[in-house]
């Protein structure tokens, strides 16, 4: 049951500092909406910030379990460090941005816009009902997706620890990515019941809410818990990221996770 104690410890150190990681998370938002004003270049930093986005939770993460401050500081704070590993971890970004761009593409070609479509038709709402019906029928968006998705959960497996090796093991590129991949191939079973707690978590609490305002007849009021609560379990996901990083690379000079 260690994947399930890896998100266990997240929320109970989550709840020791719910502002400040709330405000890192909220932060980043900010920034990658500003970066995708800026037209063609602002969207690749946006991508080559991801990697930073999970390093600098796992500095916060870190930070908190030793009664540190946790600021938004932290997502560049691993630039501020030495070059080498500077280089090296601006090269992962890199990379990943490529990947993300390269999968992207593939996608788009497979379904022929009918994902950006579907987007678009969605913001629309019930106006547009009858478009997006035939759209969800077309089977190049179901193809789109599979794609889109299957091999954005399989880069995710590289890259998952990839950005710590680098930062705190002094990993190269490759090194740093083939380490990830093998951690979470050793670890399958604790990360399945990793997976598994979030979808019981997230479903549970949809499900009550979803009770909760149907016995009140205010059902059009869940939009107003959808907000924060989409908020506060993204950031105990990230959170979640050192624990993932620790049960997989136990070290004596790192913490070890929050006892039960």
């Amino acid at each position: 049951m260690e994947g399930v104690q890896w998100m266990r410890d997240a929320f109970r150190l989550f709840l020791r500092r719910p502002l400040p990681f709330s405000a890192m998370f909220v932060s980043f938002l900010l920034v990658a909406l500003l970066a995708t004003l800026v037209p063609v270049a602002g969207g690749v930093v946006m991508l080559m910030s991801l990697p930073l986005l999970s390093l600098g939770f796992m500095i916060g993460s870190r930070a908190a379990q030793n009664d540190l401050p946790v600021n938004p500081g932290q997502f560049i704070e691993p630039l501020r460090g030495e070059r080498s590993r500077r280089n090296t971890l601006l090269s992962l970004c890199a990379a990943y941005a490529l990947c993300t761009v390269l999968i992207m593409t593939l996608s788009e070609w497979i379904d022929d816009g009918a994902f950006d479509r579907l987007q678009a038709l969605m913001a629309k709402g019930d106006e547009a009902r009858a478009e997006m019906e035939a759209l969800l029928a077309d089977p190049r968006l179901t193809w789109g997706l599979i794609t889109r998705f299957g091999l954005a959960a399989c880069l995710s497996v590289p890259f998952w620890h990839a950005p710590a090796l680098v930062y705190w093991q002094g990993q190269s590129v490759g090194q740093a990515l083939f380490s990830s991949t093998l951690a979470m191939w050793r670890c399958k079973g604790a990360f399945l019941m990793y997976s598994l707690a979030w979808v019981v978590v997230i479903a549970i609490f949809g499900a009550l809410v979803g009770l909760l305002f149907s016995l009140f007849d205010a059902r059009q009021l869940a939009g107003v818990i959808a907000m924060p609560a989409g908020l506060m379990f993204s950031t105990v996901f990230y959170v979640s990221l050192l624990f993932t990083y620790e049960g997989c690379f136990s070290q004596p000079d790192v913490p070890r996770p929050l006892s039960p």
